[in-house]
């Protein structure tokens, strides 16, 4: 029977994130896009614990008008990181007014996250950073992320946790309720994540640890977004020729 031991993976976790930034950046920084939500609250939390608060950056990047902006400030504030707020809406508004084509739907709800992850890495270099990724494994299976959005970064340490996994760890590491059970929502088309799959994140974490779930529909609706959404993690194809290296 699956079962969860939350403190034994965060500590781990937290050791891995010390890890990796003893050998890839000795002394930098954590920089973190922090949304509101769980998954950038628990990702904050975990690098604060495993490399001090001091070494903790956070950016907030509203597009005009945020109105959770008040979760992603209660975080900075209960973890006491510093951090900046980016307003990307003349960015946006940049991009869209100067393109000779009215952007589709899909561009355009992808165009903010994308552009968010260029500030990340803006802030990142100007502060000896390395980006951390805030996707869970639950997103990720379906393709609920924007590639080369929120789907990059340097590290990630939450990326092989369901939902309901990070939930736990969030709980023990004493962040607020407001953040860790928050409704999660894109921020970008008005619904929640789950109005816009059709399933919960609660079927769909006992469906990848379990292989369980009861609703045909939803099953193939699940087996359907990770078929087609598979290539958002992995590496950018690219072709290898047959070198001849004696000229032969």
């Amino acid at each position: 029977m699956y079962q969860f031991n939350a403190e034994k993976i965060k500590n781990e976790c937290v050791q891995w994130i010390r890890d990796f930034f003893e050998k890839n950046g000795p002394g930098c920084n954590a920089v973190i896009g922090i949304s509101g939500g769980k998954d950038s609250s628990i990702v904050a939390a975990l690098c604060a614990e495993a490399l001090g608060k001091e070494r903790v950056i956070g950016v907030l990047m509203p597009c005009g008008e945020q109105a959770d902006i008040d979760k992603a400030l209660l975080l900075v504030k209960h973890l006491g990181i510093r951090h900046y707020i980016v307003n990307i809406k003349d960015a946006v508004e940049g991009v869209t007014k100067n393109l000779p084509f009215e952007l589709s739907q899909q561009s355009r709800q992808n165009l903010p996250p994308r552009i968010r992850m260029a500030t990340l890495y803006a802030v990142s270099q100007s502060h000896n950073g390395r980006v951390a990724n805030t996707c869970n494994l639950s997103e990720d299976w379906v393709g609920y992320a924007t590639r080369y959005g929120d789907s990059v970064g340097d590290f990630s340490p939450c990326s092989h946790l369901t939902v309901q996994e990070m939930k736990a760890i969030g709980r023990l590491l004493g962040l607020p309720s407001e953040l860790v059970d928050k409704v999660p929502s894109d921020g970008l088309c008005g619904k929640t994540d789950e109005d816009n799959l059709g399933f919960t994140y609660a079927e769909l974490d006992r469906y990848i640890r379990e292989g369980i779930i009861e609703d045909e529909e939803k099953k193939a609706n699940i087996d359907r977004r990770h078929r087609t959404n598979l290539f958002k993690l992995e590496l950018m194809p690219a072709f290898e020729p047959e070198i001849d290296c004696y000229g032969e």
